[in-house]
């Protein structure tokens, strides 16, 4: 490489629910080499979910390490870093050691419920939610940091005395990469902390006094393109040019950066969001007003509708259950399924998010008979996966219509454009159409997958000027497959209405 070129690679590190990713990207978008590891899940009572901070750390190194051997590839190989992460999930650690003070709480544990029911004894939940775009719900680190504080005096004092420091997986991450030296995070992840005033784009004093938590804890938050620090653990020192929670870092890999632009990533939970330009809309259907990107400053706001339980619900089937060994093949075991058997599964295994939002619900299975069998069961998990993508997109459509943008105010989802669909779950020809027949509407596969990790590579690619600006990067966004409804109205309608026979048995 001559002295005055640039290097030639954008490294993504993808820390997801289940596992940790890093892809070497080049400069055409193509992805030069991959490394995934899966970390252990930790439930230690019914309804929470934790990760051990060091397991993200080290599978963080390790795959970062095997794709960038994998592509013959040094640190002075790389131009920069971009990382997307799972978001929600709190980490505390002290801030002169960088050890964590015990496990991270992750976005699908329930355990902070009791918080936020006392806030609503109070009347605080307007408030709070007229400020974040969020729901007063366990699912945001605000709850989870309180839980944290309001059990351990000694640690409260801590924190109050800035000795302790929060982040979300993203700041956690900077801070080991950086050795310390930057307790930083982006808009899109600061904003599903609900301690962040997204119109205002700033920490709020007033939510971080509801929840007892002290602005010495909380990181800088910067653009998604921005300079985050530079790391030496990978043998030389690499600029991180990109931060986005993993949802918004997939609507820019799906290139949704235009106003009324649609996807939906299906990985362990599903996370649609609705592109809705500079105007932050209060949803009057339960789905959270959300930054998607923020870029020199200025911010672009999105709806957003949230599915705990996607492609966990399969893994449920492979790993509780054993009726399956892989996960990909559970598309080939529900084209296998009898058409007789109506099983219907509500994977409220922690509870149901969006439009819902009732932790206290439960999973459930109805219609199994003597013949109902292994495929019957892979059928249901991923029918139920677009049961309730349909659920967000009716959400989506009504708030849409009740501001004016939703056409003729009728009640066909198609009425919003194509769903860009991604992430793993979305490699299934069975599931994706299936969704669009539950839809009423087109599903469009794009040629990369790996839409969160192409999202992260590009903000740090834009950051370190080898990637385009958001509309040249959108013109080069390629169709791999496009699904068009083949269902009968009368079969999706009576078979959605089944669903939502079911939600109702349900809910508390």
């Amino acid at each position: 490489m001559k002295p005055d070129a640039k290097p030639p690679y954008i490294l993504a590190i993808d820390q997801g629910t289940t596992s940790s990713r890093a892809i070497v990207f080049d400069s055409s978008f193509a992805a030069v080499s991959a490394a995934q590891m899966e970390f252990p899940q930790h439930f230690p009572k019914p309804g929470w979910v934790e990760h051990d901070p060091e397991d993200i750390w080290q599978t963080t190194l390790d795959t970062v390490k095997d794709a960038l051997a994998q592509a013959n590839a040094k640190a002075e190989d790389i131009a920069s870093i971009g990382i997307a992460n799972q978001r929600e999930t709190t980490i505390l650690w002290e801030r002169k050691t960088g050890k964590p003070v015990g496990r991270a709480i992750v976005w699908q544990d329930r355990r902070a419920e009791s918080v936020c029911a006392e806030l609503r004894k109070q009347g605080k939940e307007a408030r709070a939610s007229e400020l974040s775009g969020l729901l007063l719900d366990p699912y945001f680190s605000a709850g989870k940091i309180a839980w944290l504080l309001s059990r351990d005096d000694s640690l409260r004092k801590r924190a109050a005395n800035g000795d302790i420091v929060f982040g979300t997986v993203d700041s956690f991450l900077l801070w080991r990469l950086t050795g310390g030296k930057a307790h930083l995070t982006d808009a899109t992840n600061a904003a599903r902390t609900m301690l962040f005033d997204i119109r205002r784009g700033e920490w709020s004093e007033e939510l971080l006094r509801m929840f007892g938590a002290h602005e010495s804890m909380l990181p800088e938050v910067r653009d998604c393109a921005s300079d985050f620090g530079a790391t030496s653990v990978f043998g030389g020192s690499v600029n991180i040019g990109g931060v986005a929670g993993d949802q918004q870092a997939a609507a820019a890999g799906q290139a949704c950066f235009a106003p009324g632009m649609l996807k939906s990533t299906y990985g362990t939970g599903c996370f649609a969001l609705l592109n809705t330009g500079d105007a932050a809309p209060q949803s009057k259907n339960r789905l959270l007003t959300t930054i998607a990107y923020q870029l020199n400053g200025k911010r672009v706001y999105a709806l957003e509708g949230s599915i705990f339980i996607a492609g966990a619900a399969v893994q449920w089937l492979r790993d509780g259950l054993q009726i399956l060994d892989d996960a990909a093949r559970s598309g080939e075991m529900a084209a296998d399924a009898d058409d007789n058997q109506r099983v219907i599964m509500v994977p409220a295994f922690s509870g149901l998010g969006a439009p819902y939002w009732q932790s206290d619900a439960r999973g459930a299975i109805f219609g199994i008979t003597r013949g109902t069998g292994k495929n019957e069961l892979a059928r249901a998990a991923l029918e139920s996966v677009c049961y309730q993508t349909r659920d967000l997109i009716e959400a989506m459509r009504a708030d849409l219509s009740a501001s004016g943008g939703g056409g003729d105010g009728n009640n066909d989802a198609s009425s919003l454009p194509a769903l860009r669909a991604d992430g793993g779950m979305s490699a299934s020809d069975w599931t994706m159409q299936f969704l669009s027949d539950i839809l009423g509407a087109e599903v469009h596969r794009p040629q990369v997958l790996e839409t969160t990790a192409l999202g992260a590579a590009y903000f740090a690619g834009l950051q370190a000027g080898i990637y385009p600006p958001p509309q040249e990067f959108a013109k080069l966004w390629r169709l791999q497959k496009r699904f068009t409804p083949q269902m009968p109205q009368t079969d999706r309608e009576q078979k959605y209405a089944d669903w939502r026979d079911a939600v109702r048995r349900v809910l508390p």
